[in-house]
């Protein structure tokens, strides 16, 4: 349940008393000190977390939260939605863990993971002010397919839905993603 490096770095997918409460926190802090997002954003994602963590152990969900010697750095979930389509939800990477490749490395379990459920497709809210987020996104694949601007959070944002399409695995292909 958890890959370690030799920087004291681990990623794990089981989830712990506290965790919720970690993931809600580092959202609302960083989003407002970031971007002015107010409480309602923390609700937001505490009310998302929770829904999840009610519905495990459940097929096709799984959170993924990276730690730093035991002090939460990042995080991103995938939950199970209609037909055969799976929605990336909290993906965040602390400032100070940022530009090591864990932002990378995330996505990729994430969407590795999406494979091996064999969903047909992946999408993810964002807002547009999150630039190096959507440029992630589109370099793994996802287009955006829709725009909304209103009032949210304490602030104006144009939320992005990106959408990525899963290909099936070859002839004798494998849904495990290749291990280098």
């Amino acid at each position: 349940m958890s890959t370690s490096t030799d920087c004291g770095l681990s990623v794990r997918h089981d989830l712990r008393p506290g965790d919720l409460g970690r993931v809600t926190e580092q959202h609302g802090v960083l989003y407002a000190a970031e971007y002015s997002f107010d409480h309602t954003f923390e609700a937001y994602v505490a009310q998302s977390l929770a829904e999840f963590a009610l519905t495990l152990p459940a097929a096709g969900s799984r959170i993924w939260l990276a730690e730093d010697n035991g002090r939460l750095v990042g995080s991103v979930g995938i939950l199970r939605r209609e037909h055969d389509a799976a929605q990336l939800r909290w993906f965040l990477v602390d400032p100070a863990a940022r530009g090591q490749g864990l932002g990378q490395r995330l996505l990729d379990e994430a969407l590795a993971f999406c494979r091996a459920s064999e969903y047909t497709s992946v999408y993810l809210w964002t807002v547009s002010l999150l630039t190096a987020a959507g440029r992630r996104y589109r370099a793994a694949g996802f287009r955006k397919t829709e725009e909304q601007t209103h009032a949210l959070w304490g602030t104006v944002v144009t939320e992005e839905r990106y959408d990525l399409a899963l290909d099936p695995p070859g002839p004798g292909g494998s849904l495990e993603p290749d291990v280098v």
